[in-house]
């Protein structure tokens, strides 16, 4: 079903949005090709908060408040505090392709997924690991042969995680326990078919929905961008599709999340699609909100 809903202009002039959060207030994004994480306010005032050569993608918060930041190219995990961005852990020996999006444990822990493979130059699509960073910058795989591992929410108890596999038609789910090591892998929701090709091109012929950035509401929904359909879908578990909201004159979705003072304002990330030659050079991405009934919840 899709529910008509007014759209609102949030931001124009972006080159490519991810990573949307709501914290402290106030929106924070990343812009991939203008290399910046930035702070939209409720008024659409944007404040760039640092800037991240490599391309900032994922972002969440570690328990003493500094901020953790993907940087993709060179696949780090940096942490930004007091003015200053560190590195938290370096990635390279466990990516098949950029690191890509995040989320945070109430420990502290990050679990951060990576393409698998050069998707920019359209290579053979490849499956990727899902890597958790404990605090101390200790890396460890905690799960193999995901197909493209993106977005991903902890529910509010703190007892799941479940990830996007975005040329998977899935989200899959697993226990996460309390030393941060994941069990009982599982299908959470089926989105389509099982994916079968090698090519980029066979493998997106063959998705149906490929879930991107997301966000999880309050009746354990997951509100996905479809990075293929030009819409954000609300998923029930199993995999019903039981809300959407399309983009705004045709334009793709490729992030969503929950925010606003009661949590009930979905923020849109929108661009006419994500390839880096296409976004780097236009400033064509936008951020659009529109209301829904059920509030945020878990992480991040």
């Amino acid at each position: 079903m899709t529910t008509t809903r007014s759209l609102t202009t949030l931001f124009t002039g972006g080159s490519f949005f991810e990573g949307p959060r709501w914290h402290d207030g106030t929106w924070w994004v990343s812009d991939f090709y203008r290399q910046q994480v930035a702070r939209i306010g409720p008024d659409g005032s944007e404040e760039v908060v640092v800037h991240v050569e490599n391309q900032p993608s994922g972002l969440d918060w570690l328990p003493d408040g500094s901020l953790v930041i993907v940087s993709m190219k060179d696949q780090r995990l940096l942490r930004f505090a007091d003015g200053e961005l560190s590195t938290l852990a370096d990635l390279r020996p466990y990516c098949g392709g950029h690191l890509n999006d995040c989320v945070v444990d109430d420990a502290g822990r990050v679990f951060v997924g990576d393409f698998g493979f050069d998707l920019m130059a359209g290579g053979d699509a490849a499956p990727a690991s899902l890597k958790r960073v404990d605090p101390d910058g200790t890396v460890t795989v905690v799960a193999e042969e995901l197909q493209f591992p993106n977005g991903m929410v902890i529910t509010p108890d703190g007892g799941t995680l479940i990830v996007g596999e975005t040329l998977g038609n899935r989200y899959t789910a697993f226990d996460l326990a309390a030393d941060g090591s994941l069990a009982n892998r599982r299908v959470w929701a089926e989105l389509g078919p099982e994916v079968t090709g090698t090519t980029t091109e066979q493998v997106l012929g063959q998705v149906r929905i490929a879930p991107d950035g997301c966000t999880l509401d309050a009746e354990g929904h997951i509100w996905a961008a479809d990075a293929v359909g030009n819409r954000a879908v609300r998923v029930a578990p199993g995999g019903g599709v039981v809300d959407e909201i399309a983009g705004p004159e045709g334009q793709g979705v490729f992030a969503c999340a929950l925010g606003g003072d009661d949590g009930r304002t979905l923020l849109l990330c929108c661009a006419p699609d994500f390839y880096e030659h296409n976004r780097a050079p236009v400033r064509e991405a936008t951020l659009v909100t529109a209301p829904v009934d059920v509030p945020h919840a878990g992480r991040p």
